[in-house]
């Protein structure tokens, strides 16, 4: 059911963005929080440019690391085209969290007291022709007997709400650990970085509605990475970073 809240206009274009849609690789890369862009029609949200780009309204460095493991290893990547202050993609709708009236430390006037229908409007206009994109995928791939293995993507903050973040790199999982497992041994035989299980994050902290909805839902293996983002703030890093997951997640899968 369409409402009377247009979300997106012509100019904005589609809200999913696909690369390799014919990858070889078993990974499906998922980047939800790639963009800091609003629609047009939000304006600014009433927020500064400051924090318009700041971590509140993308993952700085996420989609550029993933990017690199998409072309290295020749997988799919899907990825929202618009920021999570609008709507957050790895949150479902009756989240608080998918419309944040408040993130960290900045209020966002743009998302008070919306309505029951404003929000419908941006669950049909963004978060569900996202996840509509990625079941499509694993149908049409499940069709062709080519497996799928479900790889999330994002990025955090060294400091947080004043405290220093030491752990440089976050494998998460939710009750599938299968894939991480693998992953944190690799990193433990080569630790390029300071890397911990479901650190900064955890599913207690509902982080990890992508994995279920596409990796659990469907018994499919499945991981998100957490990168601190001041190790991606250039092309350098994010280069590093990214050929690092690659040898990482190939390694795991071969395994």
């Amino acid at each position: 059911m369409l409402t009377q809240f247009k979300v997106l206009s012509e100019a904005d274009g589609n809200c999913v963005g696909i690369e390799r849609p014919h990858g070889k690789s078993p990974l499906l890369v998922i980047c939800e929080h790639a963009s800091w862009t609003l629609p047009e029609q939000f304006g600014d949200l009433g927020l500064s440019e400051e924090a318009l780009k700041s971590h509140i309204a993308w993952d700085p460095g996420a989609l550029a690391v993933a990017r690199g493991i998409s072309t290295a290893l020749d997988a799919t990547l899907v990825f929202q085209r618009f920021s999570r202050l609008i709507y957050d993609c790895n949150r479902p709708p009756e989240s608080p969290a998918a419309m944040p009236e408040k993130s960290e430390i900045y209020a966002i006037p743009g998302n008070q007291n919306l309505s029951a229908e404003e929000r419908r409007a941006r669950t049909e206009a963004l978060y569900l022709p996202f996840h509509d994109v990625v079941r499509g995928l694993i149908k049409d791939r499940r069709g062709r007997g080519q497996e799928t293995v479900i790889v999330t993507v994002h990025s955090f903050t060294p400091v947080y709400s004043g405290k220093e973040r030491t752990v440089e790199l976050g494998i998460l999982h939710d009750a599938d650990s299968r894939l991480a497992d693998l992953m944190l041994a690799g990193a433990v035989d080569a630790p390029l970085y300071k890397t911990e299980r479901n650190e900064p994050y955890g599913p207690q902290d509902g982080v990890t509605h992508t994995l279920i909805l596409h990796g659990l839902s469907n018994g499919l293996r499945n991981v998100m990475i957490e990168v601190r983002n001041d190790l991606i703030s250039d092309d350098a890093g994010q280069g590093v970073m990214a050929d690092y997951l690659k040898g990482l997640l190939q390694q795991s899968l071969e395994a």
